[in-house]
């Protein structure tokens, strides 16, 4: 994994080593940016399911202003600030939660939020729905949904299809606050 585009560009990313870990793939990862790069420049980041943060580090390399990266495994958290160190991003913000519990506590808007849960584990509606009631994004915001092409997940009140496109067996799809 590396960072494809910005001012960090061609940095490689620490991985994780030897677990049931599916890290966004760079090809994929590029797509996902060609899709929103007219809303990544001076964006608000949430990164759910944070994994490595390669998400949250491409969107800072590119132009974010700042990124929050939550993940509830502390082998994913420790791997997080390890690439930060070397990254140093100091507009990054690590957070050791469950998604949900995150959702439920935070109080700020995003314009921009990363959405990458394990595939097929029922997270997706719960979560999308959550976002919406806790009206997490800002008024032009956007979340950017990568799943299994078997995931449940589609038309959510408050919340509008503009993009999906399908890489192999995953699916993204960019939802707008509606």
């Amino acid at each position: 994994m590396r960072i494809i585009a910005g001012s960090r560009k061609g940095h490689k990313l620490f991985e994780f080593d030897g677990m049931d870990i599916r890290p966004t793939t760079d090809r994929v990862k590029e797509s996902i940016f060609n899709l929103i790069q007219e809303y990544v420049s001076g964006s608000i980041v949430l990164d759910l399911f944070g994994g490595s943060g390669a998400l949250s580090f491409e969107a800072l390399s590119r132009g974010a202003e700042e990124a929050t990266c939550v993940d509830r495994d502390i082998r994913s958290i420790n791997l997080i600030k390890k690439n930060q160190a070397v990254l140093k991003f100091d507009n990054l913000i690590i957070k050791n939660s469950e998604a949900m519990e995150f959702l439920k506590t935070q109080n700020k808007r995003y314009s921009l939020v990363f959405l990458d849960p394990p595939y097929n584990k029922g997270y997706i509606l719960p979560i999308l729905t959550e976002i919406v009631k806790q009206d997490v994004l800002t008024e032009y915001g956007i979340i950017v949904l990568e799943s299994d092409f078997s995931d449940d997940h589609g038309e959510i009140d408050g919340l509008n299809i503009i993009k999906e496109k399908k890489y192999g067996r995953t699916y993204v799809t960019i939802y707008q606050r509606g």
